[in-house]
């Protein structure tokens, strides 16, 4: 039986021979500017959240992209210009897609790399939203998200780990919420 491969086979030329060697290697996937792409479970560069003057309420960060404080709000502070008087949902951003989302005085961001798929990112962003609107009943504002962090923290915790996406259901993240004691008000 043959074994299913991740990668597509390299085709030898018409008329060429097999030869001794074997098969040729898997060839690596190429994107269109001719960078190596392989897959990964690693679609979460970041989430943060800013409040209606651009500043920092919560940011996880999952890989060394930005590795200081410094660079990350730099980074937010971009990010928060060019999102925050626009109507739409996506941006691209020093090599990096960014989904958002705002709700009364606060700016939801989940940030992939420039290969990412946005409705992957954007289920992350409905999942947390709708995770936060559960967990804050439906006052997704900055009084109430200051008040409930440790909550907050734990539905961020639950839907990405380490850049890895865990879950895109609200429900399920808040069953596992009550389930861990995670919910001081559960409904």
């Amino acid at each position: 039986m043959h074994k299913a491969e991740a990668r597509p086979r390299q085709h030898e030329p018409p008329g060429a021979t097999g030869g001794a060697s074997g098969p040729a290697p898997p060839a690596a996937l190429e994107s269109p500017a001719g960078m190596t792409l392989e897959p990964s479970l690693y679609t979460v560069k970041a989430i943060f959240i800013l409040d209606s003057f651009g500043q920092r309420l919560l940011a996880k960060y999952y890989d060394g992209t930005f590795p200081s404080p410094k660079e990350q709000k730099l980074f937010e502070k971009n990010v928060f210009n060019k999102t925050h008087k626009t109507d739409s949902e996506i941006a691209f951003l020093e090599g990096l897609t960014i989904v958002y989302k705002s709700s009364i005085d606060l700016f939801l961001y989940v940030v992939g790399s420039s290969q990412e798929n946005e409705l992957m990112l954007m289920s992350v962003l409905s999942c947390l939203f709708e995770s936060l609107s559960h967990l804050l009943r439906k006052n997704v504002e900055k009084r109430t998200l200051l008040e409930n962090m440790d909550g907050v923290l734990l539905v961020v915790d639950e839907i990405v780990d380490g850049g890895v996406i865990l879950e895109c259901d609200p429900q399920q993240v808040v069953q596992n919420m009550n389930f861990r004691g995670g919910l001081r008000h559960p409904y």
